[in-house]
């Protein structure tokens, strides 16, 4: 590749960046219905037709602004995980049902503080229209990252530790949800968790 070549590939990786970046703060400070090509065109100040060659539409911009959310969230979810867990834990070896129950602990409180700090990034990851495959080959590598992490909580000889961090991440995502909805009082959410982990865990 030709330095010309190079430097245009670098331009376009930052412009569609630029685009993402400006998408999530307008989500995030008006809502995703504020959210319109147009918008974005006299933010990043560059014409519709150069927006248009970066995304097909709305749900395209979305699908890569979920996309970031789950690079986050597995980076997020990843370092409370290795802070909760005890030297021999990484491996699986000795992992106890206390080193379970503080792993699994401190990742579902990262990830229910990831939804309440973020709510428009997390709209776009879980609730809008997206292109992104779940539990699928072709699940994107930061999707498959996210879970992974959930996964890891459990010793290795827990034969059924995939099917529990679906069950956790499932029940996670409904309080999240019905917390921000106002359909559950907020206040309670410490007790849930507590609940949640000690009857995945026994």
């Amino acid at each position: 590749m030709s330095a010309i070549s190079e430097r245009r590939e670098r331009e376009r990786a930052h412009r569609h960046q630029l685009i993402i970046t400006a998408a999530r703060e307008l989500a995030e400070s008006e809502g995703w219905e504020a959210v319109t090509t147009r918008r974005l065109a006299e933010r990043v100040e560059y014409s519709q037709p150069v927006l248009y060659s970066h995304f097909n539409g709305k749900d395209a911009i979305v699908s890569a602004v979920a996309l970031d959310g789950f690079a986050e969230l597995a980076t997020h979810l990843r370092r409370a995980r290795q802070s909760a867990s005890n030297p021999g834990q990484a491996s699986g070896a000795g992992q106890s049902i206390t080193d379970t129950g503080q792993a699994l602990r401190a990742v579902c409180r990262a990830y229910l503080d990831f939804a309440s700090r973020r709510p428009a990034l997390y709209q776009a990851m879980f609730i809008m229209p997206t292109d992104l495959k779940f539990a699928s080959a072709e699940t994107p590598p930061p999707l498959r990252a996210c879970f992974d992490e959930f996964v890891n909580c459990f010793p290795p000889a827990n034969e059924r530790r995939e099917l529990f961090a679906e069950v956790t991440w499932s029940a996670l995502h409904g309080m999240a949800v019905l917390s921000d909805s106002g359909r559950i009082p907020p206040e309670p959410q410490d007790e849930r968790l507590d609940f949640l982990v000690t009857q995945i865990i026994r």
